[in-house]
């Protein structure tokens, strides 16, 4: 699924980050590296659930990896030595049908997707170092997707990303926050599966403070939120990661150059509704 496209000229205009660089992985040795840091973030980090094999490898690993296109922020501070310190799980249709149904399908029906007339990316397995969580490392990520997305002419993105927490009382401002303010359009928008569904609709839309909210968003989230992200219908608790997970959906027109030219100046702003989009 590679094309000859080299993303490792991206770097960051931070000085303090000018040794890091983004690129798609090169080979099985650099996805086994991208599986060890997932598992040091999902699992050490975290407190996600492995199984026997993951637990035993050290490694986040799933029957996806194979067909994806992987994303690494590597750190080249050490001299010839790199070190990723960062990932993306790309995964492009033709990869999904290879396994049977994009990851998003086990807990969102995203039929209106499927059945659009778009070519799709499921983002996924997004997880960077504590280290390297900065802005210019996130600015970083997100050109080398907008340069993704061009080279491969993708029309819409989609993935599932987390809240940090289970119990929904405790997070039901950001989850009425983001139904309120960034739910997606209905020709394209994906609803938790039946058996599943948590109905984000909690508390009245005059009974949140937009900007406050919004602040208190998971960096990943609020990341999305910039570049014109909109969310599915309810939420699904992901008891392997301990998370509540989201529905994103982004339409790449605003993800593209207009993103990358105008990124410092957006980056800058809150969001709290659409209004601000």
């Amino acid at each position: 699924m590679l094309k000859d496209k080299n993303y490792s000229d991206i770097t960051t205009d931070n000085s303090q980050e000018e040794l890091v660089t983004v690129r798609l992985a090169e080979n099985s040795a650099e996805i086994e590296e991208a599986q060890r840091l997932r598992y040091k973030v999902f699992y050490e980090e975290y407190g996600a659930v492995a199984n026997d094999i993951m637990r035993n490898s050290r490694m986040d690993m799933d029957e996806y990896d194979e067909f994806a296109d992987h994303l690494v922020v590597v750190d080249n501070s050490h001299g010839d030595k790199e070190r990723i310190v960062g990932t993306y799980r790309l995964l492009q249709r033709e990869g999904a049908s290879k396994v049977g149904q994009f990851y998003s399908e086990s807990e969102y029906d995203i039929a209106p997707l499927l059945n659009s007339d778009k070519s799709l990316l499921e983002l996924g397995r997004s997880c960077v170092l504590p280290d390297f969580r900065t802005r210019p490392v996130l600015q970083l990520l997100w050109q080398g997707i907008a340069d993704y997305i061009s080279d491969f002419d993708i029309d819409l993105m989609f993935g599932c990303a987390s809240l940090h927490s289970t119990d929904i009382k405790s997070i039901s401002k950001p989850l009425s926050y983001l139904h309120h303010y960034h739910l997606s359009p209905e020709t394209i928008r994906p609803r938790a599966l039946k058996g599943r569904y948590i109905n984000m609709d909690i508390i009245p839309q005059d009974d949140i403070n937009a900007r406050r909210v919004f602040a208190e968003l998971p960096p990943l989230i609020k990341g999305y939120l910039r570049v014109g992200a909109s969310i599915g219908d309810g939420a699904v608790i992901d008891e392997q990661f301990n998370t509540t997970d989201v529905c994103i959906v982004v339409q790449t027109h605003l993800v593209t150059d207009r993103y990358r030219k105008h990124y410092e100046r957006k980056i800058q702003k809150t969001i709290p509704g659409r209004e601000n989009l």
